[in-house]
């Protein structure tokens, strides 16, 4: 009796390992989100973005130093990892210009969506099957970004656009990563942080600001923090099923709240409000259904794995 019960011990705590990673990823994220928005009022997005992804590096470098950097360039389906890095730089650079003029919380309500545009996407793109009752909660979803859009000629915003057409590469982007299980994370967030790095640089031409000591190391700790986040949300999926995760991914609305309300005295409206709320129980009910059915969920990886 003993060693069943060592053994179900030892997978209590792996899974309790992954929650905790989980959570602490999203508190990462959050706060890496609010880094940024607190950064793009006074910089570009392109500069930010530029000085981000160099941060980023202070934690690849070993990673790649320990994988070897010929390895980067034995990647399978190029034109699927070019399609990848285009949806990330274009996750990254739209956050960014949405926060510019969203309050936190509101433009991560829009990305709470990304899981409903996966499963939606997942059924089209890798065929996997997708019943009724999710595409009935995916309609629902929808409808929930629609009430935070309030699509009418005077509240229809550019900045709403950003954020909704960001939330769609985040989900483009996770669908991608599944295509590409075979490449290591190394490989994919270098090549990904490449891509961010040119399009910052590239923004950034006619653009620089100069920034002070604290503003810089403020850039690279964005970068920095996105990473570490980024590696415990990686490891936390293979220590427990997606399907066990998935929710707390909504943990990310709550930080961006609290965040948004504490350094910038932000509150989401009651369009926002009720939009996140339909759009959170759709998506929880999305993963319910995937777990019922036994089909294979989506690698759920959050906003800002950039």
């Amino acid at each position: 009796m003993a060693q069943p019960t060592a053994q179900s011990s030892t997978i209590r705590n792996v899974l309790l390992a992954g929650i905790l990673l989980m959570l602490a990823g999203d508190f990462l994220f959050a706060l890496n989100d609010a880094m940024g928005k607190w950064l793009v009022a006074s910089f570009s997005v392109g500069q930010v973005v530029l000085i981000r992804s160099i941060g980023a590096f202070f934690v690849l470098g070993p990673m790649i130093a320990r994988q070897g950097a010929a390895r980067l360039f034995r990647m399978e389906r190029l034109e699927l990892q070019v399609l990848r890095v285009v949806m990330t730089t274009l996750d990254t650079a739209l956050f960014y210009a949405a926060v510019v003029y969203l309050p936190l919380a509101d433009v991560m309500s829009f990305y709470m969506a990304g899981p409903i545009y996966v499963a939606a996407l997942s059924h089209l793109l890798l065929g996997e099957k997708v019943g009724w009752r999710r595409w009935m909660a995916i309609l629902v979803g929808f409808c929930g970004v629609l009430i935070m859009l309030e699509p009418s000629s005077a509240a229809f915003s550019l900045s709403s656009t950003f954020a909704l057409a960001g939330s769609i590469s985040f989900a483009f982007a996770i669908i991608l990563n599944r295509r590409l299980r075979g490449t290591s994370d190394t490989s994919l967030v270098t090549w990904q942080t490449i891509g961010t790095l040119l399009v910052g640089g590239f923004l950034t031409i006619g653009n620089w600001q100069t920034p002070s000591s604290l503003d810089f190391g403020a850039m690279l700790l964005l970068g920095i923090v996105s990473c570490g986040a980024h590696l415990m949300i990686t490891r936390a999926l293979k220590l427990a099923p997606a399907s066990t995760l998935a929710p707390l991914h909504y943990s990310l609305l709550l930080w961006a709240v609290i965040f948004g309300l504490a350094f910038f005295g932000d509150m989401p409206g009651p369009r926002i409000l009720i939009g996140s709320g339909i759009i959170v129980l759709a998506g929880l009910f999305i993963f319910h259904r995937q777990k019922v059915v036994d089909t294979v969920p989506p690698e759920n990886v959050p906003k800002g794995v950039n």
